[in-house]
């Protein structure tokens, strides 16, 4: 089973085509192959060892509405603070591959599973601990906590399989420190940190070490609230037991897309590269 992290490798595609061509305009076409030739390329790499048919390979993506924001509403806040002070056109960017999601779903011969609440986090992780063999494509260390012998990850970033780490040290770690990039303060910081643009409170190697070996019952009331709250957005385990059912659900009634539909899909947009290389999908 390969299973893609389709959002990170579509806003990558996105930011690279901005950066070569030094512009703020979005190119529908470019964008659209620099999404296809990205899983073409994973596809090609990996098939031999983890693809047995179409259907162990999984297009994973995020829905618009996250259950972790119903949870904890600073989730990803800062992001959106983030694009709304930037001089790209966000609404463009989002216009175009949401189109090229969908035509994804319409025209590729994999399965390309979303699900309301869900993050592509959340069905990479169930979809991992469903398979005997599976190998992830993405560069965010979140699912560093899955690794097995059977369950590996390429980073698109470093291009290079993501390893060294102990699965079980690096969550700890992890849901102690929080997770910057998604709102998510260190334990020892109040839930508004990030919105308000506060500091954190220091949370060094040493103090977490300490921690890591302290019994919860030694710390006060605030740090361990805070450290349920780290531990239900980060840890992989905490999905709640419905969106898992629906993933599911979604992944066993999904079908995989028409491959017959390939070369007109790749010959009305005039991708004249992955057409010659029609086989490799």
């Amino acid at each position: 089973m390969i299973i893609i992290d389709m959002n990170q490798i579509a806003l990558a595609s996105v930011m690279m085509q901005l950066r070569m061509n030094d512009t703020k305009q979005v190119d529908e076409g470019m964008v659209r192959h620099m999404i296809l030739n990205s899983i073409r390329n994973y596809v090609m790499q990996f098939k031999s060892e983890y693809v047995e048919n179409d259907a162990d390979v999984i297009l994973a993506w995020d829905s618009k509405h996250y259950w972790r924001r119903d949870y904890y509403p600073q989730y990803k806040a800062g992001r959106k603070k983030t694009r709304e002070s930037s001089n790209l056109d966000w609404n463009e960017i989002f216009g175009v591959t949401n189109k090229i999601r969908d035509e994804i779903k319409e025209n590729l011969p994999y399965k390309s599973v979303e699900v309301y609440g869900a993050e592509a986090d959340d069905i990479i992780a169930i979809v991992s601990n469903s398979y005997d063999k599976v190998m992830i494509v993405s560069s965010d260390k979140d699912f560093i906590q899955l690794h097995n012998d059977n369950i590996k990850q390429w980073s698109p970033v470093t291009k290079q399989e993501v390893n060294g780490h102990n699965p079980d040290t690096y969550i700890k770690e992890h849901v102690l420190k929080g997770d910057s990039g998604d709102g998510v303060p260190n334990v020892l910081s109040p839930d508004h940190t990030f919105t308000d643009g506060l500091r954190q409170k220091p949370l060094g190697k040493k103090r977490i070490e300490k921690m890591i070996n302290e019994n919860m019952s030694d710390w006060n009331d605030e740090v361990k609230r805070n450290y349920q709250r780290n531990y239900k957005l980060i840890n992989l385990k905490n999905i709640p037991k419905d969106i898992q059912s629906n993933i599911v659900d979604e992944i066993s009634k999904s079908s995989c897309g028409d491959r017959s539909k390939l070369l007109n899909y790749f010959t009305v947009n005039k991708l004249k590269t992955l057409t010659e290389n029609i086989g490799d999908f």
